[in-house]
């Protein structure tokens, strides 16, 4: 890897000034703190903080931005980067914070290697090197952000889509709707015994009105679920078995015996109401 000269170094400290002004100027003309997202004041002030870290670090003309004496350079890119993701800014708009910096860098280094050619390539290439190195980082953790944003929402709309509702004292009801697969089964198992856990009901009905179809790999899930609660000390109602969906168990030879099925929600909920001991009856008028 090409190393900065010493020359090159105390450029960077004598025209600190000059080099921030310019590349703040590359930022704000970019679009960077000007939309709302991130305030001319908020935008100076990383622009300053990364500057005296990148200084710091260059001062000690090290081998790479993979060494210990850019380590707090690579966590503030690290934070700023997290940062950008929560606050919906793209991975170019990211890593265009750290790439704007070459301009004033090579012009610097442009105008005062003018009588050297052969030190301005490698002064230019070492910097470049230096940049790329940083910005690659700055990606890679900016991904890694917004992956785990995405599973995080992810997670919260399967949730959304599976609500446990208590329908009566000691009666739960989980209505399915969409496709059921292994994921949404595991939250939907979790889901569910922790509310059997917390209210401390008897019976859960699992109504699947909304599944659109049901082949092996559906039922196997819901036997899974049934299980489950039954491990839990609870009854298991499953509602909403259509003809087709019936027709379709009996084809694929899949066995449900021992499991009550109902047609509908409101019959699965008069037998766990009947098996709880109690009745609903039509008051006089």
């Amino acid at each position: 890897m090409a190393a900065l000269q010493q020359r090159t170094i105390d450029l960077l400290r004598t025209h600190q000034d000059t080099v921030v002004a310019q590349w703040g100027d590359q930022l704000a003309g970019s679009g960077q703190g000007q939309d709302g997202r991130l305030s001319t004041r908020e935008l100076d002030a990383q622009v300053r903080e990364f500057w005296r870290l990148f200084q710091a670090a260059v001062s000690t003309n090290g081998t790479g931005v993979a060494g210990s004496e850019w380590q707090d350079t690579r966590q503030f890119l690290e934070q700023l980067s997290r940062d950008r993701v929560l606050k919906g800014f793209s991975s170019s708009e990211t890593a265009s914070f750290l790439f704007s910096l070459k301009r004033p860098l090579f012009e610097l280094v442009q105008q005062n290697f003018a009588d050297d050619p052969k030190a301005v390539g490698d002064q230019l290439w070492a910097i470049s090197e230096l940049i790329d190195g940083l910005g690659l980082h700055s990606v890679k953790v900016y991904q890694k952000t917004r992956e785990d944003v995405i599973q995080r929402q992810q997670e919260e709309m399967l949730e959304l889509s599976t609500p446990v509702v208590k329908l009566w004292e000691g009666v739960l009801a989980l209505p399915m709707i969409g496709t059921l697969d292994s994921q949404r089964t595991q939250v939907v198992m979790e889901s569910l015994l922790q509310r059997i856990v917390d209210t401390g009901s008897e019976i859960a009905i699992i109504d699947i009105t909304g599944v659109p179809t049901v082949d092996t790999l559906v039922a196997q899930h819901l036997l899974k679920t049934v299980t489950a609660i039954r491990l839990m000390g609870a009854d298991a109602i499953i509602s909403g078995v259509r003809p087709q969906i019936a027709q379709t168990i009996v084809h694929l030879g899949l066995d449900l015996q021992g499991i009550v099925t109902k047609a509908n929600l409101a019959d699965a909920l008069a037998l766990a109401l009947k098996r709880t001991g109690q009745t609903v009856t039509k008051a006089a008028r």
